[in-house]
């Protein structure tokens, strides 16, 4: 036989995909399957040299598979965390007559040991760049006061304040977090900033604790402690103790929360705030796949008020959601809504008008990149003036179209385009190798599929007329698209078992004499096919089962 297959090779393989098999199939399942590719692949029904040698190499392929897949233990990784999952590094040690809760508690163990070994190398870096805008000379002007005066045809727009923190976290043991954090503010020429360290311990699974020391030039130095503990199950409480020095004395701050999940999506809080700006806080969250929901009730000083708020999740590729907010209390009611949208892989921009009494209007832009915040809130006006309303919510969206058609798809097609490129490029030699391999398997394929056919014409049952595997352009938009497909007639028509064929839900490019003729590009499988003297026809997606004949799939010849 020939030697092992190589690491990489494994890597490529699905092995349920393989066997054509689905992930819950029985060990019978299994045994079928395992046993019907024997028969195609064994080396010994080869006398030609070269397809002995392709029949010896996939059948050792068949082989691997079924040897993971038939030991409840292995397939118990392989299931959880792939073949990766196999080749862990201290597997070597672990019994293997354990069972699949075991292994994975055992897997965890060492993932957590070699995550420990990493951790010198991680950091968590956040941070936040807030920058003010005073645009209100564009809506609240007095242009016959100022007329004469130089410049006044154009309205002054001024960054009246801005604000930049960053943090950093450093884990020192499994158990210990320090935190470094910065910041630095400023407002109409008068600005300070601070700096924080803190150090933060798990003490068990159900809490924490975190001693923080801060100092700066606004307030004096801070001594902070943070507790966090689950009660139960569903309910946890966080407590938060702080101790300011400044030149007027010493001034003590305690704020506590205790938080219960009412159900699987809602959770309730209570807080209360004692010193500075004390309060009552009871707020109920609400949160779901489609829907985020906020209802919250505050008694304090000076502050109180209630508010209201909805956000509503489309479930779209950009990831769009819509929200709107009411807060009503002694200083006034906002009125807020906005949307924000998905616009790349790390990026989530997102803007939203707010109008109040006695506040104004004003446009809050927001970007959020990985870890990083920019934000940009512009006041328009001091009054309610329609026409900033209107402005602060057209404005934006045109901007946004614009820039996103213009812009954003381009750049993002660009990408994707040189990421395919360059994914193409990575596996094009393993794509080459897979590709002489289906080649192989088709070649070792044919006597089989001469007695498929015969048994099927005997019977009037099912006959594989042709069948392409790959991309398919039939949108006229993108005609200018390259088709890229693969002819698969011979490896389904060897598929074929008493006039079934069977496909699971899983990437045809794992079949028998199958490969990826487009990396990372979107692939169908189309059939037509003959079953009782009639044409049949039908397309799926690469990763859709597929069964057939079937009814729906005739080809209605009357038209």
């Amino acid at each position: 036989m020939a030697t092992a297959l190589s690491e990489e090779e494994l890597d490529n393989e699905d092995y349920y995909s393989l066997l054509n098999v689905r992930r819950e199939a029985s060990s019978e399942e299994l045994k079928a399957a395992y046993r019907r590719l024997c028969m195609l692949y064994h080396p010994d029904k080869h006398r030609d040299p070269e397809l002995k040698s392709q029949a010896e190499r996939l059948f050792n392929l068949v082989h691997q598979a079924y040897e993971v897949l038939s030991d409840p233990q292995t397939r118990a990784i392989y299931d959880i965390y792939g073949k990766r999952g196999l080749e862990m590094e201290g597997w070597e040690v672990v019994e293997r007559k354990r069972t699949p809760a075991e292994i994975r508690e055992e897997f965890e163990r060492l993932q957590r040991e070699r995550e420990e070994r990493r951790l010198q190398q991680r950091t968590n870096p956040k941070g936040t760049i807030s920058v003010g805008v005073d645009a209100t000379d564009l809506f609240d002007r007095y242009d016959e006061e100022y007329e004469d005066v130089s410049g006044s045809g154009f309205p002054q727009i001024e960054i009246n304040k801005m604000h930049i923190s960053q943090s950093i976290e450093a884990p020192l043991t499994a158990t210990d977090t320090a935190i470094l954090s910065g910041s630095l503010s400023t407002q109409n020429g008068n600005g300070g900033g601070s700096i924080n360290f803190a150090l933060r311990r798990v003490t068990s699974a159900k809490g924490w604790g975190e001693l923080e020391f801060g100092a700066g030039d606004l307030q004096g130095p801070l001594l902070g402690l943070k507790l966090f503990r689950n009660l139960t199950p569903r309910c946890f409480v966080t407590t938060n103790c702080a101790l300011q020095f400044s030149s007027r004395g010493i001034r003590p701050g305690l704020t506590t929360v205790l938080a219960r999940n009412l159900d699987k999506n809602t959770v309730g809080y209570l807080q209360w705030r004692w010193g500075i700006q004390s309060a009552m806080n009871t707020s109920i969250v609400r949160d779901t796949k489609t829907c985020h929901f906020t209802v919250a009730l505050q008694l304090g000083i000076p502050h109180s008020f209630a508010l209201i708020s909805y956000q509503h999740k489309f479930q779209d590729d950009d990831q769009t959601r819509v929200k709107g907010s009411l807060k009503a209390g002694f200083f006034g009611t906002i009125v807020e809504y906005g949307a924000e949208r998905k616009i790349s892989r790390h990026s989530v921009l997102g803007a939203a008008v707010s109008i109040g009494v006695p506040q104004g209007v004003s446009l809050k832009v927001k970007l959020n990149r990985a870890s990083q915040t920019y934000f940009f809130p512009i006041h328009l006006t001091d009054q309610l003036l329609p026409s900033a309303v209107f402005y602060a919510t057209v404005g934006p969206l045109v901007v946004y179209l614009a820039v996103h058609r213009l812009i954003i798809r381009p750049y993002l097609r660009a990408q994707k385009e040189k990421e395919l490129e360059k994914q193409r490029e990575s596996t094009a030699s393993d794509i080459l190798q897979k590709k002489q391999e289906a080649e192989a398997a088709v070649r070792l394929m044919q006597e089989s599929v001469r007695r498929i056919i015969e048994a099927e014409e005997s019977r009037m049952g099912l006959i594989i007329v042709n069948a392409w595997y790959g991309k398919f352009v039939n949108d006229k938009s993108r005609k200018n698209e390259k088709v890229k497909v693969i002819d698969v007639t011979v490896p389904l028509q060897c598929l074929v078992k008493d006039s079934k064929l069977i496909l699971t839900e899983a990437s045809k490019a794992g079949l028998p004499g199958f490969y990826d003729p487009c990396v990372g590009e979107e692939k169908s499988l189309r059939v037509l096919y003959q079953f009782r003297g009639v044409l049949h026809q039908v397309m799926v997606p690469d990763s859709e089962a597929l069964r057939i004949p079937k009814q729906s799939h005739r080809i209605d010849t009357d038209g």
